[in-house]
């Protein structure tokens, strides 16, 4: 899994789709009308933000990459307003204007953070020129390898098919964010990013989460798209394949507003297709940046800084000082997603410079390191009725602060055979001279598909020696 955020800079990607602006108009509710039973809104704030396919290019340019975005408006106030907000922002606008046709607009009316109402300014289907969107992204394509067809089902999109084709044979990468029933419109897209319920109206309700499963595989295969993106929610997301499944909880600790969200994952899926990541490590950035924009008001963006931000929380949260049971729960999420998890033991009684340099080494082999801690009565056994120095807790307090150690365990027992054997992960470290077949609970982690490492100690560096030392000093 990703140690850092990539650098999306050289991401190349067009959007295609609905434009809209989304317009706030926010004060207070301090009393009824008399003239219905309606709250009266004293407008102190007038906002327009980039909606609809607008959204999912800025949230790319946000990020960094380089976005132009093809679209449909009106030769009118909004649609020049529109333009002016996303070429401020790094966006290439390549605007079909149509004199016939309005921008579409939709005003929200906000008091005390609260939507009270929508009203929608538009005449849809757009009626255009269906053949200036096809010589826009003809302009475009040998420039970029990533087309983003947002589908709001306003009428820009109306001949995807026909955009879709044209795209793939370019050779660039086809994303859509679909909005239809009819799937046959979007076949030979390489991702396809449906919500829940936008699923079950295509392929109908599921008893099981299998059945789910292969409902969605099967509309792969049916129209020949190779991923399915499913959002779902507050129970995070999946990546249907035609051979394999993944699954990510969702990130967002308050959900505030959901608008827009859907735009967030979609622009992160292309920034990560466009700098060839892989799809998992595509979907964990993209269910991030998800989790942050549903705690904003309104259509948002996440800057670099947030998602980087996001990736680091992510390790805060489950890390420190756990028990046996709550760290079988944190192994199974890390390998779910596909965190590659190292672990060690040891007494760590007085902590030196050998000891960090020994971990470090362990953590660089992948992606999690749980540290495995000797009792007190263990340690007795193993080392003299004089040790140890440390009680229990002081020893994994002082190990949990290292920032390589992500979790820390106690056991009991002389060696740490069952707690491996229990846990099994993906590679077990020990340091000396052993070789694997001689590492306490090595079998049961190879037999799992798992490795065992030899990390040399440091020269020099010893428990024992630094209380020869610290007696010799007295």
């Amino acid at each position: 899994m990703l140690n850092k955020l990539p650098n999306f800079n050289a991401a190349r990607i067009i959007v295609i789709g609905d434009v809209m602006i989304d317009r706030y108009w926010s004060g207070q509710a301090a009393r009824i009308s008399p003239e219905a039973p309606v709250p009266v809104v004293k407008v102190k704030t007038i906002e327009d933000r980039i909606g609809g396919a607008g959204n999912v290019a800025l949230n790319i340019a946000k990020l960094g990459g380089k976005v132009t975005l093809i679209g449909v408006v009106g030769d009118d106030a909004d649609g020049k307003v529109l333009k002016d907000l996303l070429e401020a922002e790094g966006v290439d606008c390549e605007f079909v204007v149509e004199p016939a046709i309005r921008s579409i607009c939709k005003l929200r009316v906000m008091a005390q953070h609260q939507q009270l109402i929508r009203i929608d300014f538009e005449e849809t289907p757009i009626q255009f020129d269906r053949s200036t969107i096809r010589v826009a992204l003809e302009k475009h394509l040998q420039n970029h390898n990533v087309v983003v067809f947002s589908d709001y089902g306003k009428g820009t999109l109306a001949d995807v098919s026909s955009y879709i084709s044209l795209a793939k044979q370019s050779g660039a990468k086809v994303l859509v964010d679909p909005k239809r029933l009819d799937y046959e419109s979007y076949s030979q897209a390489d991702l396809i990013t449906p919500n829940l319920s936008e699923l079950k109206a295509v392929v109908g309700a599921s008893e099981t989460e299998e059945q789910l499963i292969a409902k969605g595989q099967a509309l792969l295969d049916h129209h020949k798209i190779d991923t399915l993106l499913l959002t779902r929610g507050e129970a995070g997301m999946t990546l249907i394949q035609r051979d394999q499944v993944h699954s990510l909880p969702a990130q967002a600790k308050d959900v505030f507003d959901v608008t827009g969200a859907g735009d967030t994952v979609i622009a992160v899926m292309a920034l990560g297709v466009s700098v060839d990541l892989p799809l998992q490590e595509a979907m964990y950035l993209a269910n991030l940046s998800g989790g942050i924009v549903v705690g904003k008001l309104g259509t948002s963006t996440v800057s670099p800084h947030e998602l980087a931000q996001a990736m680091h929380s992510t390790r805060d949260t489950v890390y420190g000082v756990v028990n046996e049971d709550d760290l079988l729960g944190l192994f199974t999420k890390a390998k779910a997603q596909n965190e590659k998890i190292i672990m060690t033991n040891g007494c760590f009684d007085l902590l030196h410079a050998g000891h960090v340099a020994y971990l470090q080494q362990a953590r660089a082999l992948g992606d999690r390191l749980c540290v495995a801690v000797n009792s007190d009565a263990s340690v007795k056994i193993l080392k003299g009725n004089s040790r140890p120095i440390n009680k229990l807790a002081e020893r994994m307090t002082v190990l949990a602060a290292l920032a390589c150690v992500d979790w820390v365990v106690p056991f009991e027992e002389e060696t740490p055979e069952r707690i491996y054997t229990k846990l099994l992960p993906n590679v077990l470290v020990k340091g000396g001279d052993y070789t694997a077949d001689q590492v306490v609970g090595g079998e049961a982690v190879i037999n799992a598909g798992g490795e065992v490492k030899i990390l040399q100690f440091v020269e020099g560096q010893s428990t024992t020696s630094m209380i020869d030392k610290a007696k010799g000093a007295l």
